[in-house]
């Protein structure tokens, strides 16, 4: 069972930078998916980003790819989204979570494939 809890979300002007955090408890695994989802008023939740837990490959969507770095500190069990140059179309409840297994390619982006989550962080970015 892995318990994830984020931080960090908040409101910032179009253009700011945001570190979100997602602290996780609970073992996880060499070859788990770690993974960034969002969800705005409205709208589905999509994938943002995803990182291979001890080998640190990474995968974004291609919204945010060149602004987002997802990155993890193995060491304190820890996921990080840096997001610089944010725009307000970035608004929107952020989600962590991580596979209970190892994700094909095919998985990567799907929510479903992800077994644990937690409970969101608001991110405002206005104009």
């Amino acid at each position: 069972q892995v318990q994830l809890v984020e931080s960090g979300g908040g409101l910032v002007q179009a253009g700011a930078s945001l570190t979100l955090s997602c602290a996780a408890s609970g073992r996880i695994f060499a070859d788990y998916a770690m993974g960034w989802f969002r969800q705005a008023p409205g709208k589905e939740r999509e994938f943002v980003a995803r990182i291979r837990w001890a080998a640190g490959s990474t995968h974004y969507s291609d919204s945010v790819r060149g602004r987002f770095t997802v990155s993890r500190d193995m060491a304190k069990n820890a996921m990080y989204l840096q997001m610089n140059n944010l725009k307000p179309e970035d608004t929107a409840v952020y989600y962590c979570a991580s596979s209970s297994t190892s994700l094909p390619m095919s998985s990567w982006t799907v929510g479903r494939a992800y077994a644990y989550w937690g409970q969101g962080t608001q991110v405002t970015v206005s104009s």
